[in-house]
């Protein structure tokens, strides 16, 4: 049984290795942005309500993002484990999911922190020429991942769940030291 959660700067390649892994394990990858697009897809109370706030082109708030977790890691297909991609976000998201795992009677393996230079990053993003990643945006975007995240990496380093892997590499090298981080 695999738990892990992915951490890792926007760029980082955490949604491509997360996937590819849970691929491997037969396991959910699960990322905020994918249970928010289910919810509304399947139209859940909480789908709902995240929708509302979505259509207003608010963020929708922690305390539903939360709902949203606790809901997700209940289903069946969660039962034999997991990838959390992107989430917790901040020390008192981890908290959360502390306890929330506590209620579930599930425990996680580890953290996992692809850790890749600011420049790297910024060419990444420029190459995928999505309309909103110009260099000023990027840098911001990675400013607000470290000024958020940095105590995040600090808690679970603390307490000696973190596992820094160089996401500086060719795609299938990152996946070998997963692999070998995670056995499959």
């Amino acid at each position: 049984m695999t738990r892990l959660i992915f951490l890792g700067p926007p760029g980082a390649g955490k949604g491509t290795q997360a996937k590819i892994l849970a691929d491997i394990r037969q396991i959910p990858h699960i990322s905020t942005g994918d249970i928010l697009r289910n919810a509304k897809a399947q139209g859940t109370p909480l789908g709902q309500k995240a929708q509302g706030y979505m259509d207003r082109g608010e963020l929708v708030p922690d305390s539903l993002i939360l709902d949203l977790i606790r809901e997700r890691l209940g289903e069946a297909d969660a039962q034999a484990g997991w990838i959390l991609d992107g989430f917790p976000r901040n020390v008192s998201q981890a908290e959360f999911l502390d306890s929330l795992l506590q209620e579930l009677h599930q425990e996680f393996d580890g953290v996992v922190n692809l850790d890749v230079p600011d420049e790297v990053l910024v060419a990444r993003m420029l190459e995928r020429g999505r309309t909103d990643d110009n260099e000023t945006t990027i840098r911001r975007r990675l400013e607000v991942y470290r000024q958020q995240t940095a105590p995040l990496i600090k808690f679970y380093g603390d307490r000696h769940q973190l596992h820094l892997v160089d996401g500086n590499q060719l795609l299938d090298e990152v996946t070998a030291t997963l692999k070998q981080l995670v056995p499959v």
